[in-house]
């Protein structure tokens, strides 16, 4: 099965692509324009919406260090409009936009696309966790091959990956999207269901999730040397 959207490029026109899957395996990556003032607001509370910004880039970075080399299709959604010149390369990414009035509804578009297109198991990251390895990745399509959901809980109370063989629509429905209840209501939906847990980590929200973790102290200068 193919699949045929449009690259909303931001310019007057866009540009009609076909693709084909190359793989039973969908990755989607949730990520947003890395932009001055509009990304990792809560971090940029403490240390500043540039060094925000700077840290954001750092994160983003990582994570298509993580990715690049799966052997999953790899579908980046866009926040705000994508953005064709980038570190997300074609010849390894497609670029699609998020759709959808919150959190919820932006992922299980993705999903339902994903499963609409002809993709066995999907699963969803953010950008913003460093701690993610591509063997993590691995692992949790690994564990779709005998479970139907695999979840990555976050220190937060939140989740930082999400994957699974069939829709489940509930698990996007009725949450209070950036809280500490997200991963605790979502077990909630799958109680029923062959699910496996990932070992626990910590994304990047606040500074204290970054103060003491020594590859982020460069971004961090300017603060310690205002103590």
């Amino acid at each position: 099965m193919g699949l045929f959207t449009t690259n909303d490029t931001g310019d007057d026109c866009a540009e009609d692509v076909f693709h084909f899957p190359t793989s039973q395996k969908l990755l989607l990556i949730f990520t947003r324009n890395p932009q001055l003032g509009q990304c990792k607001t809560r971090l940029a509370a403490t240390v500043g919406d540039k060094t925000a910004l700077e840290i954001y880039c750092f994160l983003l970075e990582h994570t298509v260090s993580v990715t690049k080399d799966s052997t999953a299709d790899k579908r980046v959604y866009y926040s705000e409009e994508i953005w064709e010149k980038d570190l997300w390369e074609p010849k390894y990414y497609h670029k699609m936009l998020q759709k959808g009035n919150n959190l919820g509804e932006r992922m299980q578009h993705a999903f339902d696309q994903g499963f609409k297109d002809g993709y066995e198991k999907i699963i969803i990251i953010g950008s913003d966790l460093y701690d993610l390895t591509q063997h993590d990745i691995e692992a949790a399509f690994r564990a779709l091959e005998k479970d139907d959901f695999v979840i990555g809980p976050a220190e937060d109370g939140g989740y930082y990956l999400l994957g699974m063989k069939k829709p489940k629509p509930t698990i996007f429905q009725n949450k209070i999207w950036g809280s500490d209840s997200v991963l605790s209501d979502t077990l909630e939906d799958l109680k029923n269901e062959r699910t496996v847990l990932l070992s626990q980590k910590n994304d990047v929200d606040y500074y204290e999730d970054i103060k003491d973790i020594e590859v982020f102290q460069p971004f961090l200068k300017h603060l310690k040397n205002d103590e």
